[in-house]
Protein backbone atom coordinates (compact mmCIF):
# COMPACT_ATOMS: atom_id res chain seq x y z
CA UNK A 1 0.00 0.00 0.00
CA UNK A 2 1.10 3.59 -0.68
CA UNK A 3 2.12 5.72 2.29
CA UNK A 4 0.77 9.28 2.72
CA UNK A 5 3.66 10.94 0.87
CA UNK A 6 3.30 8.61 -2.11
CA UNK A 7 -0.50 9.21 -2.18
CA UNK A 8 0.05 12.98 -2.20
CA UNK A 9 2.63 12.66 -4.96
CA UNK A 10 0.25 10.47 -7.01
CA UNK A 11 -2.59 13.00 -6.55
CA UNK A 12 -0.28 15.86 -7.65
CA UNK A 13 0.80 13.87 -10.68
CA UNK A 14 -2.88 13.21 -11.62
CA UNK A 15 -3.67 16.90 -11.18
CA UNK A 16 -0.68 17.94 -13.33
CA UNK A 17 -1.48 15.38 -16.06
CA UNK A 18 -5.19 16.30 -16.18
CA UNK A 19 -4.35 20.01 -15.96
CA UNK A 20 -2.14 19.70 -19.06
CA UNK A 21 -4.88 17.88 -20.98
CA UNK A 22 -7.82 20.05 -19.89
CA UNK A 23 -8.57 23.76 -19.77
CA UNK A 24 -11.32 25.56 -17.83
CA UNK A 25 -13.30 26.00 -21.06
CA UNK A 26 -13.60 22.18 -21.33
CA UNK A 27 -15.50 22.23 -18.03
CA UNK A 28 -17.90 25.05 -18.86
CA UNK A 29 -21.68 24.74 -19.06
CA UNK A 30 -22.85 25.67 -22.57
CA UNK A 31 -25.85 27.50 -21.08
CA UNK A 32 -24.30 29.85 -18.48
CA UNK A 33 -20.72 29.79 -19.89
CA UNK A 34 -19.39 29.28 -16.36
CA UNK A 35 -17.65 26.32 -14.76
CA UNK A 36 -20.12 23.48 -14.14
CA UNK A 37 -21.91 23.68 -10.81
CA UNK A 38 -23.67 20.45 -9.75
CA UNK A 39 -23.28 19.00 -13.29
CA UNK A 40 -25.99 16.62 -14.51
CA UNK A 41 -25.99 14.56 -17.70
CA UNK A 42 -29.16 13.99 -19.73
CA UNK A 43 -30.12 10.61 -21.29
CA UNK A 44 -28.97 12.01 -24.66
CA UNK A 45 -25.46 12.50 -23.21
CA UNK A 46 -25.23 16.30 -22.78
CA UNK A 47 -24.06 17.87 -19.53
CA UNK A 48 -25.24 21.12 -17.93
CA UNK A 49 -25.36 22.76 -14.49
CA UNK A 50 -28.39 21.35 -12.66
CA UNK A 51 -29.95 24.83 -12.26
CA UNK A 52 -29.35 25.74 -15.94
CA UNK A 53 -31.06 22.55 -17.13
CA UNK A 54 -34.01 23.02 -14.75
CA UNK A 55 -34.56 26.54 -16.09
CA UNK A 56 -34.58 25.25 -19.69
CA UNK A 57 -37.02 22.46 -18.79
CA UNK A 58 -39.35 25.10 -17.26
CA UNK A 59 -39.95 26.30 -20.83
CA UNK A 60 -39.89 23.08 -22.87
CA UNK A 61 -39.09 19.41 -22.10
CA UNK A 62 -36.27 19.07 -24.67
CA UNK A 63 -32.49 18.95 -24.50
CA UNK A 64 -31.21 22.55 -25.00
CA UNK A 65 -28.52 21.27 -27.43
CA UNK A 66 -29.93 18.39 -29.52
CA UNK A 67 -33.65 19.05 -28.85
CA UNK A 68 -34.29 15.37 -27.97
CA UNK A 69 -37.39 14.94 -25.79
CA UNK A 70 -36.63 14.83 -22.05
CA UNK A 71 -40.25 14.25 -20.94
CA UNK A 72 -39.43 10.97 -19.17
CA UNK A 73 -36.35 12.53 -17.55
CA UNK A 74 -38.47 15.48 -16.35
CA UNK A 75 -41.17 13.10 -15.09
CA UNK A 76 -38.60 11.21 -12.97
CA UNK A 77 -37.86 14.56 -11.26
CA UNK A 78 -34.42 13.58 -9.94
CA UNK A 79 -31.21 14.95 -11.38
CA UNK A 80 -28.26 12.85 -10.17
CA UNK A 81 -24.85 14.57 -10.29
CA UNK A 82 -22.26 13.38 -12.80
CA UNK A 83 -19.80 12.09 -10.19
CA UNK A 84 -16.81 11.50 -12.48
CA UNK A 85 -16.98 15.05 -13.82
CA UNK A 86 -17.19 16.44 -10.27
CA UNK A 87 -14.11 14.40 -9.31
CA UNK A 88 -12.17 15.60 -12.38
CA UNK A 89 -13.00 19.27 -11.61
CA UNK A 90 -11.97 18.82 -7.98
CA UNK A 91 -8.68 17.14 -9.00
CA UNK A 92 -7.82 19.60 -11.78
CA UNK A 93 -9.12 23.03 -10.80
CA UNK A 94 -9.86 22.98 -7.05
CA UNK A 95 -9.40 26.76 -6.60
CA UNK A 96 -11.74 27.64 -9.49
CA UNK A 97 -14.32 25.11 -8.24
CA UNK A 98 -14.18 26.67 -4.74
CA UNK A 99 -14.65 30.12 -6.34
CA UNK A 100 -17.64 28.84 -8.35
CA UNK A 101 -19.17 27.40 -5.16
CA UNK A 102 -18.65 30.72 -3.31
CA UNK A 103 -20.35 32.59 -6.16
CA UNK A 104 -23.34 30.24 -5.93
CA UNK A 105 -23.51 30.65 -2.14
CA UNK A 106 -23.42 34.45 -2.51
CA UNK A 107 -26.33 34.26 -4.98
CA UNK A 108 -28.28 32.05 -2.54
CA UNK A 109 -27.55 34.44 0.37
CA UNK A 110 -28.88 37.35 -1.71
CA UNK A 111 -32.05 35.36 -2.51
CA UNK A 112 -32.51 34.51 1.20
CA UNK A 113 -33.15 38.11 2.30
CA UNK A 114 -36.75 38.44 3.52
CA UNK A 115 -37.05 42.26 3.32
CA UNK A 116 -34.95 43.16 0.25
CA UNK A 117 -35.82 41.97 -3.28
CA UNK A 118 -38.27 39.36 -1.99
CA UNK A 119 -39.98 37.37 -4.79
CA UNK A 120 -43.57 38.43 -5.44
CA UNK A 121 -46.23 36.06 -6.81
CA UNK A 122 -48.87 38.27 -8.41
CA UNK A 123 -52.12 36.35 -8.16
CA UNK A 124 -54.68 36.47 -5.35
CA UNK A 125 -55.44 37.89 -1.90
CA UNK A 126 -53.87 35.85 0.90
CA UNK A 127 -54.11 36.36 4.65
CA UNK A 128 -52.09 35.68 7.85
CA UNK A 129 -52.68 32.19 9.25
CA UNK A 130 -54.89 31.15 6.29
CA UNK A 131 -54.03 28.37 3.82
CA UNK A 132 -53.46 29.42 0.20
CA UNK A 133 -53.23 26.49 -2.30
CA UNK A 134 -51.51 27.35 -5.59
CA UNK A 135 -51.14 25.72 -9.00
CA UNK A 136 -47.72 26.75 -10.35
CA UNK A 137 -47.23 26.39 -14.11
CA UNK A 138 -45.59 29.58 -15.47
CA UNK A 139 -41.81 29.18 -16.03
CA UNK A 140 -40.98 32.31 -13.97
CA UNK A 141 -42.92 31.05 -10.95
CA UNK A 142 -41.52 27.52 -11.29
CA UNK A 143 -38.06 29.10 -10.98
CA UNK A 144 -39.19 31.32 -8.08
CA UNK A 145 -40.64 28.39 -6.07
CA UNK A 146 -37.49 26.30 -6.67
CA UNK A 147 -35.34 29.14 -5.37
CA UNK A 148 -37.49 29.50 -2.25
CA UNK A 149 -36.89 25.79 -1.64
CA UNK A 150 -33.17 25.89 -2.40
CA UNK A 151 -32.43 28.91 -0.17
CA UNK A 152 -34.34 27.26 2.69
CA UNK A 153 -36.53 30.35 3.33
CA UNK A 154 -39.57 28.57 1.81
CA UNK A 155 -41.18 32.04 1.71
CA UNK A 156 -42.33 34.52 -0.92
CA UNK A 157 -44.73 37.46 -1.10
CA UNK A 158 -48.25 37.30 -2.54
CA UNK A 159 -49.92 40.43 -3.95
CA UNK A 160 -52.94 41.04 -6.13
CA UNK A 161 -52.53 42.64 -9.56
CA UNK A 162 -53.02 46.38 -9.71
CA UNK A 163 -53.10 48.42 -12.89
CA UNK A 164 -50.15 50.76 -13.61
CA UNK A 165 -48.17 49.58 -10.51
CA UNK A 166 -48.29 45.90 -11.68
CA UNK A 167 -49.09 44.76 -8.12
CA UNK A 168 -50.70 46.23 -4.99
CA UNK A 169 -48.91 48.20 -2.26
CA UNK A 170 -49.76 45.55 0.36
CA UNK A 171 -49.29 41.79 0.45
CA UNK A 172 -48.79 38.73 2.61
CA UNK A 173 -45.70 36.54 3.04
CA UNK A 174 -46.55 32.93 2.25
CA UNK A 175 -44.69 29.93 3.63
CA UNK A 176 -44.46 26.73 1.56
CA UNK A 177 -45.72 23.76 3.60
CA UNK A 178 -45.73 21.10 0.90
CA UNK A 179 -45.08 20.74 -2.83
CA UNK A 180 -46.50 18.07 -5.11
CA UNK A 181 -44.51 17.95 -8.35
CA UNK A 182 -46.45 16.87 -11.44
CA UNK A 183 -44.88 14.81 -14.25
CA UNK A 184 -44.66 17.77 -16.66
CA UNK A 185 -42.87 20.09 -14.20
CA UNK A 186 -45.96 21.93 -12.94
CA UNK A 187 -46.61 21.77 -9.20
CA UNK A 188 -49.37 22.00 -6.60
CA UNK A 189 -48.03 24.14 -3.77
CA UNK A 190 -49.65 24.19 -0.33
CA UNK A 191 -48.82 27.48 1.41
CA UNK A 192 -49.98 29.34 4.51
CA UNK A 193 -50.08 33.11 5.12
CA UNK A 194 -47.55 34.52 7.59
CA UNK A 195 -46.94 38.29 7.94
CA UNK A 196 -48.53 41.27 6.20
CA UNK A 197 -46.20 43.74 4.50
CA UNK A 198 -46.14 47.07 2.71
CA UNK A 199 -44.22 47.47 -0.56
CA UNK A 200 -41.49 50.13 -0.43
CA UNK A 201 -39.84 49.53 -3.82
CA UNK A 202 -40.61 47.37 -6.84
CA UNK A 203 -38.12 45.42 -8.95
CA UNK A 204 -37.64 42.37 -11.23
CA UNK A 205 -35.48 39.26 -11.25
CA UNK A 206 -35.40 36.68 -14.05
CA UNK A 207 -38.94 37.44 -15.21
CA UNK A 208 -40.77 37.63 -11.87
CA UNK A 209 -41.52 40.68 -9.71
CA UNK A 210 -39.59 41.51 -6.55
CA UNK A 211 -40.04 44.10 -3.79
CA UNK A 212 -38.33 45.72 -0.83
CA UNK A 213 -40.84 45.55 2.00
CA UNK A 214 -41.59 46.47 5.60
CA UNK A 215 -43.79 44.29 7.81
CA UNK A 216 -47.06 45.64 9.25
CA UNK A 217 -48.02 45.36 12.89
CA UNK A 218 -51.32 46.23 14.59
CA UNK A 219 -51.14 49.15 17.03
CA UNK A 220 -51.30 47.94 20.65
CA UNK A 221 -53.80 49.53 23.06
CA UNK A 222 -54.06 49.32 26.87
CA UNK A 223 -56.31 50.13 29.85
CA UNK A 224 -59.86 51.25 29.10
CA UNK A 225 -59.23 51.21 25.35
CA UNK A 226 -58.21 47.53 25.55
CA UNK A 227 -61.38 46.66 27.54
CA UNK A 228 -63.54 48.34 24.87
CA UNK A 229 -61.60 46.49 22.15
CA UNK A 230 -62.19 43.16 23.92
CA UNK A 231 -65.96 43.84 24.13
CA UNK A 232 -66.00 44.73 20.41
CA UNK A 233 -64.01 41.55 19.69
CA UNK A 234 -66.47 39.35 21.66
CA UNK A 235 -69.58 40.82 20.01
CA UNK A 236 -68.07 40.57 16.48
CA UNK A 237 -67.05 36.94 17.09
CA UNK A 238 -70.64 36.12 18.18
CA UNK A 239 -71.94 37.66 14.92
CA UNK A 240 -69.40 35.56 12.98
CA UNK A 241 -70.68 32.41 14.74
CA UNK A 242 -74.28 33.34 13.85
CA UNK A 243 -73.28 33.94 10.22
CA UNK A 244 -71.59 30.51 10.05
CA UNK A 245 -74.58 28.76 11.64
CA UNK A 246 -77.42 30.54 9.85
CA UNK A 247 -75.88 31.56 6.54
CA UNK A 248 -77.44 30.66 3.17
CA UNK A 249 -76.54 27.64 1.04
CA UNK A 250 -73.66 29.46 -0.69
CA UNK A 251 -72.15 30.34 2.70
CA UNK A 252 -72.42 26.75 3.89
CA UNK A 253 -70.69 25.58 0.69
CA UNK A 254 -67.83 28.02 1.46
CA UNK A 255 -67.57 26.58 4.99
CA UNK A 256 -67.22 23.07 3.56
CA UNK A 257 -64.24 24.32 1.48
CA UNK A 258 -62.55 26.45 4.15
CA UNK A 259 -63.32 24.50 7.31
CA UNK A 260 -64.90 25.86 10.52
CA UNK A 261 -64.49 29.32 12.04
CA UNK A 262 -61.15 29.33 13.94
CA UNK A 263 -61.20 29.50 17.74
CA UNK A 264 -60.67 32.85 19.47
CA UNK A 265 -57.13 33.66 20.64
CA UNK A 266 -56.67 34.12 24.41
CA UNK A 267 -54.75 37.38 23.89
CA UNK A 268 -56.25 39.40 21.05
CA UNK A 269 -53.05 41.48 20.71
CA UNK A 270 -50.57 38.56 20.82
CA UNK A 271 -50.11 38.35 17.04
CA UNK A 272 -48.66 41.20 14.97
CA UNK A 273 -51.55 40.81 12.51
CA UNK A 274 -54.33 40.38 15.10
CA UNK A 275 -56.69 37.41 15.56
CA UNK A 276 -56.56 34.75 12.81
CA UNK A 277 -60.35 34.24 12.80
CA UNK A 278 -60.76 37.81 11.42
CA UNK A 279 -58.60 36.93 8.41
CA UNK A 280 -60.48 33.66 7.91
CA UNK A 281 -63.74 35.64 7.84
CA UNK A 282 -62.40 38.29 5.46
CA UNK A 283 -61.21 35.50 3.13
CA UNK A 284 -64.66 33.86 2.90
CA UNK A 285 -66.98 36.89 2.90
CA UNK A 286 -68.31 38.06 -0.50
CA UNK A 287 -66.09 41.17 -0.60
CA UNK A 288 -64.48 43.01 -3.49
CA UNK A 289 -60.66 42.51 -3.53
CA UNK A 290 -60.12 46.30 -3.24
CA UNK A 291 -62.27 46.33 -0.08
CA UNK A 292 -60.41 43.29 1.26
CA UNK A 293 -57.15 45.15 0.62
CA UNK A 294 -58.48 48.15 2.55
CA UNK A 295 -59.22 45.92 5.58
CA UNK A 296 -55.88 44.19 5.09
CA UNK A 297 -53.79 47.36 5.18
CA UNK A 298 -55.23 48.85 8.38
CA UNK A 299 -53.10 48.47 11.50
CA UNK A 300 -56.06 49.14 13.80
CA UNK A 301 -57.81 46.01 15.09
CA UNK A 302 -60.70 48.24 16.23
CA UNK A 303 -61.22 49.54 12.66
CA UNK A 304 -61.11 46.00 11.25
CA UNK A 305 -63.60 44.63 13.80
CA UNK A 306 -65.95 47.62 13.34
CA UNK A 307 -66.06 47.02 9.56
CA UNK A 308 -66.60 43.26 10.05
CA UNK A 309 -69.43 43.92 12.50
CA UNK A 310 -71.12 46.23 9.97
CA UNK A 311 -70.76 43.67 7.13
CA UNK A 312 -71.99 40.73 9.24
CA UNK A 313 -74.99 42.68 10.55
CA UNK A 314 -75.98 43.57 6.96
CA UNK A 315 -75.56 39.95 5.76
CA UNK A 316 -77.55 38.52 8.71
CA UNK A 317 -80.45 40.89 8.02
CA UNK A 318 -80.79 39.66 4.43
CA UNK A 319 -83.49 37.02 3.86
CA UNK A 320 -81.90 33.55 3.31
Amino acid sequence: PLDNEEETAAAKCTQTCLGELLSISDLECSLCIRMFFEPVTTPCGHTFCKECLERCLDHQPNCPLCKQSLREYLKAGSYSPTVLLQDIMLATFPAQLAERRELHQAEMAELSNLTKNIPIFVCTMSFPGIACPLHVFEPRYRLMIRRCQETGTRRFGMCIYENVKSFADYGCMLEIRQIKLLADGRSLVDTIGRRRFRVLRRGHRDGYNTADIEYLEDKKVAGEELQELQCLHESTYRLAQQFCEHGDLASRHILMQHGPLPEKEEDIQALADGPTWCWWLISILPLDPSYQLNLFSTTSLRARLTQLQRILSALLQQPP
